[in-house]
């Protein structure tokens, strides 16, 4: 069989090149395909085990193992501003309430919202919010030159491994 393939070139000219394909060889190893599943003695165990999964001592120890993940606790909360709309890009720090230094740093998503894995059990937590907040003019654009810097905090009670519902209020 014969195939006529265009090429292009960087001088924009045309040529015709003439590929030789084999069929030959493909249909042969078809024949040969076929031949060994049709030749392949089939008893009637067989399609039984197919269609069945076997079922071993190992599939139980893994289901055990992957059940056995750390309990913690969630902080879930949305950063709003002070036009009580959802801010983009808040910068999230948590720390527990007797430490000095924050534990987690975060970043709030597209709809204001966070969330973070505590340890489980009695514990108080401080979540602290900034963010620049540009307010919008009359004409819809962004108004650069009124910027303000925003801040807020919130205190956090965590009994066991449960997840918190809170709101972050961000005010100058």
């Amino acid at each position: 069989m014969r195939t006529k393939k265009k090429t292009t070139t960087r001088t924009r000219t045309t040529k015709t090149v003439i590929i030789k394909r084999r069929s030959g060889s493909m249909t042969a190893c078809l024949a040969i395909l076929a031949f060994a599943v049709m030749a392949r003695p089939q008893t009637a165990d067989q399609p039984q085990a197919a269609s069945q999964p076997q079922t071993t001592e190992k599939q139980p120890a893994e289901k055990k193992s992957k059940s056995k993940e750390k309990p913690y606790a969630l902080i879930f909360g949305t950063a709003y501003g002070p036009d009580d709309r959802p801010l983009y890009g808040v910068k999230i720090t948590i720390r527990p309430q007797a430490k000095k230094h924050p534990n987690w740093d975060l970043l709030s998503d597209h709809r204001g919202e966070f969330a973070q894995r505590v340890p489980p059990g009695p514990g108080d937590y401080l979540v602290h919010g900034e963010a620049e907040y540009a307010p919008l003019g009359d004409d819809g654009k962004v108004q650069l030159s009124k910027k303000k810097r925003l801040k807020g905090d919130a205190k956090v009670h965590v009994e066991g491994d449960e997840r918190l519902d809170m709101s972050l209020h961000l005010t100058e």
